[in-house]
């Protein structure tokens, strides 16, 4: 366990976790009205990679949120993936980290917020390093990370189209479609997603890099997501259509 790992009844260790699997079963076949779009067309056209919330909170031993067992669930690898694929397609004009932090004393706050956030993590008391660790992206994309990306942190409850610079970075790079990886799926993914599409963009969420906080959440969230707001897909579908024919 890291030296700045927070201690809390949210932790467990790795061998009290039964084995877990991806959760690309559980996407659905794509929506009527998305089998008409050419999506290896629509994945040609300027896009950006939005990661959300992959952090040492969901992933490693310590972190709050670490009981979701999000490092057994296969949305680390599958993201990995995508952003390599997408790194090697010469219309992904832009990389996002997005960053999402349980520890929001200090965030803007209506009182809805104030108690939702406390509610959260009202009986922890982390250090400053404790809280830095576990709200930094994980190892496995920090490693992913290139210059002339942009590392954001989401100050809205559920999309990072309020309060950071990503509206800005994706109109100045005249971006067309997002493409979202990342947790929560119920909340922060398909928040982003609708924003992503008041904003007249073309998100597409790729379903096993992503993950609710328990697995029988996720189908319903799949289905709400891909019949509404966003083509959902698998890495491996991400894959392919962007490769070279």
């Amino acid at each position: 366990m890291s030296s700045v790992a927070i201690e809390s009844a949210a932790t467990v260790d790795a061998t009290e976790a039964p084995g877990t699997t991806s959760n690309v079963d559980l996407i659905p076949e794509l929506a009527p009205h998305w089998q008409a779009l050419d999506l290896r067309e629509i994945l040609s056209r300027p896009a950006a990679f939005v990661s959300i919330s992959q952090s040492n909170s969901l992933y490693k031993p310590g972190g709050v949120q670490y009981a979701e067992r999000h490092d057994l669930r296969g949305s680390l690898p599958a993201t990995i993936k995508v952003v390599e694929a997408a790194r090697r397609a010469p219309n992904f004009v832009s990389f996002n980290w997005v960053g999402y932090s349980v520890f929001r004393d200090s965030y803007p706050q209506s009182d809805f917020d104030a108690v939702q956030y406390a509610g959260w993590t009202g009986n922890l008391d982390p250090t400053p390093e404790q809280r830095a660790w576990d709200d930094a992206l994980v190892d496995e994309l920090r490693e992913l990370v290139e210059p002339g990306d942009n590392e954001l942190y989401e100050k809205a409850l559920q999309t990072a189209f309020v309060g950071t610079d990503l509206p800005l970075e994706l109109a100045r790079k005249r971006v067309e479609v997002v493409v979202l990886t990342g947790i929560h799926l119920d909340w922060c993914v398909e928040g982003n997603a609708r924003a992503a599409r008041d904003h007249g963009l073309l998100p597409i969420v790729i379903g096993d890099a992503t993950g609710a906080q328990r697995r029988d959440q996720e189908a319903a969230a799949f289905e709400r997501i891909n019949s509404f707001f966003a083509p959902v897909i698998s890495s491996d579908t991400f894959v392919e259509l962007v490769s070279a024919p």
